[in-house]
């Protein structure tokens, strides 16, 4: 992350820069997701915490820059202040498209989820039957032994 001076507008373009690499980190994810192939999940899960946490500095020094200008440190402050003179007509550009790209990022990230949902649900149901969801199914237990989880005892063959 570089250095950045006063103005709330001065990490603008690397906040764009963050919330552009996370859309595409999303979309990948997406794909992986509905294509069921989940190994390459953990690795776009570390990259996105990255950018998440590299952008979330920068607001950071945005909200502090606000505060110092006498704006409110949030959304609002910076919504006030990118209609003052301080502000260029390309800043207010630059943080209407950060918006717009959040917004983007927020409904890609929902359906991602509901897609992990899904999937988690399918596995759960996959498990159920393995262990037994189906009445008096027999399978192996710890010890090697046949168990029966139709409930009642424990029954040792062999």
């Amino acid at each position: 992350m570089q250095s950045f001076g006063t103005s709330p507008a001065d990490s603008l373009d690397e906040e764009l820069d963050g919330i552009r690499h996370l859309l595409q980190l999303l979309k990948q994810e997406q794909t992986q997701l509905v294509a069921a192939n989940v190994d390459g999940l953990p690795a776009l899960t570390e990259q996105k915490a990255r950018i998440v946490a590299t952008m979330s500095d920068l607001a950071r020094v945005r909200h502090s820059a606000l505060a110092t200008a006498g704006f409110t440190a949030a959304e609002e402050g910076m919504r006030a202040w990118v209609k003052t003179p301080a502000a260029t007509a390309a800043t207010g550009k630059s943080w209407a498209e950060l918006l717009t790209l959040a917004q983007a990022g927020k409904d890609l990230n929902r359906t991602n989820g509901l897609l992990i949902a899904r999937h988690m649900a399918r596995n759960q149901g996959a498990l159920n039957v393995l262990q037994g969801g189906a009445q008096g199914a027999s399978l192996y237990g710890r010890d090697g032994q046949t168990t029966n989880h139709a409930g009642g005892r424990r029954l040792v063959i062999g």
